[in-house]
């Protein structure tokens, strides 16, 4: 018979693993789904392996991308760049508003609010003419507009793939393409949220459970898997799926949270 400690480990790594890329906000549903069961949310140890997992998901996709950019070629040179512009916005905004956001983090019916919003953004989504740039032809400009976008996910319940495709859809980027530069954005984000967690796991007490590492596996398998299922959406039928989603869970927790 399976530990109770590893079946809640591999459950919240099914949450983050399918949240973290689906853009349907993981810290969104960190904060509301555990209100809806009555349970009580990821501890911290759990939490830092957990972004483990998925950055481990999304290396592993990506690994073409970041082949580029471990041989220097003039590609992956144009990639960093983009990618260090793009981080910069949600990592100074992050500090600055780091305690303000944990407050929010602890209100589940503004945080189910932030969602229904980011819901109706993507919605809105399919009144955006498809562009056809890609990730190759990127400017300056466009890095800070998607890491602006990315800096909003800062607030719980704002998804993060879902506000820099968003954004990348407006600046006139092919779906996928959008899409695929979010996730290679994301890269330095999911690193940076997992090495602060275990900052402040280290400043703890606390240790990290053994069990904790079958969700780290379970988040990895189903991040890649989610990876996957978003491109597959979006090519098709872009954000509005998603946004549909994000309005109905957000309605459904704003009713039945405290």
């Amino acid at each position: 018979m399976l530990d109770s400690e590893v079946i809640e480990a591999a459950f919240w790594g099914l949450i983050q693993g399918l949240t973290e890329f689906l853009p349907i906000s993981s810290s969104g549903h960190l904060v509301l789904v555990p209100e809806l069961l009555g349970r009580d949310a990821p501890s911290l140890a759990t939490s830092a392996v957990l972004h483990l997992g998925t950055l481990v998901a999304v290396l592993v996709y990506f690994r073409h991308d970041l082949a580029q950019v471990f041989r220097w070629t003039e590609t992956g040179k144009r990639l960093l760049r983009m990618l260090i512009i793009g981080t910069i916005p949600a990592a100074a905004l992050g500090l600055l508003f780091k305690s303000s956001l944990e407050d929010f983090n602890d209100t589940p019916r503004a945080v189910a609010v932030a969602m229904f919003f980011m819901g109706v953004v993507m919605v809105a989504t399919i009144w955006i003419p498809r562009g056809q740039r890609t990730i190759e032809d990127s400017k300056d400009r466009d890095a800070w507009s998607l890491g602006f976008g990315q800096a909003l996910a800062l607030i719980p319940g704002i998804s993060r793939s879902g506000s820099t495709i968003t954004v990348g859809l407006l600046r006139g980027f092919e779906r996928a393409e959008a899409a695929r530069y979010s996730f290679l954005l994301g890269i330095p984000a999911i690193a940076g949220a997992g090495l602060l967690e275990f900052v402040d796991l280290a400043s703890s007490s606390e240790g990290i459970p053994t069990g904790t590492f079958v969700g780290m596996a379970v988040a990895g398998v189903t991040g890649y898997v989610a990876i996957a299922a978003l491109l597959w959406v979006i090519r098709k039928a872009g954000l509005a799926p998603f946004g549909i989603y994000c309005i109905l869970f957000a309605t459904m927790s704003f009713f039945l949270v405290g």
